[in-house]
């Protein structure tokens, strides 16, 4: 009998110890689950590659990744491979045509750091054929050369540029700045593909530029009326050639012309006044002579001046300032006298026109 209370005492004692050792061992454990893999640390795609073609040169534009697949953070960025398909889908990278070094200590200066890369299109890769594409997609690798995921693909057209426009010249005018060059008779409409010219402004230290003005192939001149007057610019022209119809139409330039550099330089008087009359009122009141005459519609105008004389005798001007509206009343008048009137008109920049034809009015 007592061994059996022995026995049945050290099974108790073994049954406690096993409840003991699970828990015991899972201290300090997280929350049950899968066992996960080590991260292999590969970037993740990007996802906003965007390319437009110049000529034969393609920019590629895209944001650098800052999370891994596994949604972590980077520690090490390695280099950025580019891919180019003379098909549309870019789905594998066994064409590498460019490399873009890792950035410094191998993270982005800031977050969502763009990246770009120019890529030299060979002539076996373009054709005549309006419905050619190329295609172009990036993977960038981690620090130890695994690349992660493609990016999205950017397409640019195949087609054979045209050459850039010859004999790009300006030449400063009243009503603008004139440009012109020699039209190309190869760039007629073919089937689904037109051009158009399109010239681009850049004032003079700056890097920003301005689309001053496009032109049909059957009229190769652009007048620039939106610049100001007194500064320096540089302008270019280029061939844009069209593909499709409607809404589905993709576009590139070809090579820039080289700058023409222009000084806005303002010579060029307003338009001479028109429409002149003096009218004479002295009827029981103090005398004088109203002038009216049509308003100048130039933008750059100043004011007028008015001139009188009388017969044989040189004018004078009788305001000390531009007239701001197109009237005067002269009460400097004297009786039994009849006297010439005129009148031009100022810009801003001082530049005066011609004076009108003449009024006559005499006092009596």
């Amino acid at each position: 009998m007592l061994r059996w209370h022995l026995r049945m005492l050290n099974l108790e004692r073994l049954l406690r110890w096993a409840w003991l050792v699970p828990l015991t061992a899972c201290v300090g454990c997280g929350v049950a689950g899968v066992p996960q893999p080590p991260s292999l640390e590969l970037p993740q795609a990007a996802s906003d590659l965007r390319a437009v073609r110049k000529g034969n040169d393609v920019f590629l534009f895209w944001t650098l990744p800052n999370v891994t697949t596994d949604n972590l953070p980077i520690r090490h960025l390695g280099e950025t491979r580019v891919c180019r398909n003379t098909g549309v889908a870019t789905t594998d990278c066994a064409s590498v045509v460019g490399r873009v070094p890792a950035p410094p200590n191998g993270k982005a200066k800031e977050p969502n750091a763009r990246a770009t890369y120019m890529d030299v299109l060979p002539v076996d890769a373009l054709s005549d054929n309006p419905a050619k594409r190329i295609g172009y997609a990036v993977t960038v690798t981690n620090d130890r050369g695994k690349g992660g995921p493609m990016s999205n693909t950017a397409i640019v057209p195949g087609l054979i540029a045209p050459p850039p426009p010859l004999n790009f010249h300006a030449q400063v005018t009243a009503e603008g700045i004139t440009l012109g060059w020699a039209s190309d008779p190869t760039l007629a409409q073919m089937g689904s593909v037109h051009h158009v010219y399109r010239v681009y402004r850049r004032e003079e230290g700056k890097e920003t530029d301005t689309l001053a003005g496009e032109a049909t192939v059957n009229s190769p001149a652009v007048v620039d009326h939106t610049f100001e007057w007194g500064k320096t610019y540089l302008y270019r022209v280029t061939v844009a050639t069209l593909i499709g119809e409607g809404r589905r139409v993709t576009e590139f330039e070809s090579d820039d012309s080289p700058m023409v550099k222009v000084f806005a330089h303002d010579v060029f008087p307003p338009a001479v006044p028109s429409g002149l009359q003096a009218v004479f009122s002295g009827t029981g009141q103090q005398p004088f002579i109203d002038l009216i005459w049509a308003p100048d519609i130039d933008a750059d105008l100043a004011g007028y001046n008015v001139f009188r004389s009388e017969e044989g005798r040189q004018a004078a001007k009788l305001n000390s300032e531009p007239l701001k509206s197109p009237s005067f009343r002269d009460s400097n008048i004297v009786a039994g006298h009849t006297y010439i009137y005129s009148v031009s008109a100022v810009d801003v920049r001082g530049n005066e026109s011609a004076r009108s034809e003449q009024a006559k009015e005499s006092v009596p």
